[in-house]
């Protein structure tokens, strides 16, 4: 068994700030690390995580292999029980779901994901953009993730699924609340607050769904009751997919917009060169996943014995992939600590991969394409106003709590 490295510490301040050297100790290990705190096994290194990701028989969900009894004990073991908002709506859903369960509800939200049509909302979000960048253009400098990236991705996802502008600044702090639950820290005050959104967030979608009904948009949710009324998915399965969907439309776009914009801040060179070539902006979009993977940690469960990295895992191991690690393994990537804009090709994995590749990729890159493309349009100059932005610590999550930035003419 190799030895968990000292400098892997993700609630210390340090690993927040800079986690890379922590993970370039785990890629020089010999096999998988034990991570006891998690009861799991760490990979890091990019063809083990690809390894993993990519086999069909590595799940998400552990009722694959376990008992009723054996779940629940899981549960209690790591503090998930005692939630049942939570347990019925967010422990089980398209993300942790597989096989026949997942492919069905995947495939009824897919098509609104897909990039042709996607392209029919990049009006509504450069509308949605230029409203916040004309709020912020004059005050010279601000906060870039409070007063700005924050208010984009749950907007935009909002108006993909049908919720009024308005009750989004509420639906992010819900989707906060539940996310925060999911990392290494769970205490009981975010257990209690993790239960009190979902619980929030249920009763608002069934008022939604009532909404919905009498007045169609043409959103995800609106498709979502024609399914539920052809007896394609469950109520419980309608509510489920849209959490999800909302959840994961907020957080981690506006981390990698935020980290975004510091690795551009801290590369002058890069962003000028973007600047100067707006071909560039879907690589560069690329460049800032791979550089500051949003969500750097994932699990699989191994249904059957097999071997990753020279280690042998048996039925019901746990497995932890860590993007970020992989996405700076110079085995993979050409100077993988260099932030290159013009990267070709960048075979990352911050989407993940396999059945669980992430079905929002495309809309926080079209987020992203025009959110850099109309503050290059609109401000001359964009610099860093503090020496070093502090970073959320955990180990599922990659961002900057807060970053000023100042712009000008």
């Amino acid at each position: 068994m190799s030895d968990l490295p000292p400098s892997f510490d993700p609630l210390s301040a340090a690993f927040a700030q800079d986690p890379y050297p922590a993970y370039a100790d785990l890629r020089t290990q010999p096999g998988p690390v034990r991570f006891d705190d998690f009861d799991i096994w760490l990979v890091s290194r990019f063809e083990d995580v690809n390894r993993v990701i990519q086999d069909k028989t590595m799940v998400r969900a552990s009722d694959a292999f376990m008992s009723d009894e054996d779940r629940a004990a899981q549960q209690r073991a790591e503090n998930f029980h005692d939630m049942p908002n939570h347990e019925r709506f967010v422990q089980f859903s398209l993300l942790d779901s597989d096989g026949p369960v997942h492919d069905r509800l995947r495939k009824l939200v897919f098509r609104e994901f897909t990039k042709t049509h996607l392209a029919g909302q990049r009006g509504m979000i450069e509308t949605f953009v230029t409203g916040l960048v004309d709020e912020v253009a004059d005050k010279g400098t601000i906060d870039f993730i409070g007063e700005f990236a924050a208010h984009i991705p749950g907007h935009v996802i909002g108006r993909v699924i049908g919720v009024p502008d308005e009750d989004c600044p509420q639906l992010r702090q819900w989707s906060e609340d539940t996310v925060s639950y999911f990392d290494i820290d769970r205490t009981d005050a975010k257990k209690a607050k993790a239960e009190q959104a979902v619980t929030d967030f249920y009763h608002y979608l069934l008022d939604l769904i009532k909404l919905r009904r009498a007045e169609p948009d043409g959103g995800i949710l609106t498709s979502l009751i024609g399914a539920l009324g052809r007896g394609d998915l469950s109520e419980d399965e309608l509510i489920s997919t849209c959490m999800l969907i909302l959840m994961a439309g907020h957080g981690s776009t506006i981390d990698v917009l935020g980290s975004g914009m510091h690795a551009l801040l801290r590369h002058p060179d890069q962003m000028q060169r973007l600047r100067d070539d707006r071909g560039l902006m879907p690589t560069a979009i690329q460049e800032m996943f791979r550089y500051e993977s949003p969500l750097p940690f994932f699990h699989r469960y191994a249904t059957e014995d097999c071997e990753v990295a020279g280690k042998t895992f048996h039925r019901g191991d746990r497995i932890g992939v860590l993007y970020g690690a992989a996405n700076r393994d110079p085995a993979a990537f050409d100077q993988p600590e260099t932030f290159d804009v013009g990267r070709s090709p960048n075979r990352h994995l911050a989407f993940g991969g396999g059945a669980h590749f992430c079905l929002g990729n495309q809309l926080a890159r079209i987020d992203m394409e025009v959110v850099f493309g109309q503050l290059f349009d609109r401000f001359s100059r964009i610099e860093l106003a503090e020496e070093a932005p502090i970073y959320k610590t955990g180990l599922s999550v990659r961002g900057p709590k807060a970053l000023k930035v100042t712009f000008s003419n």
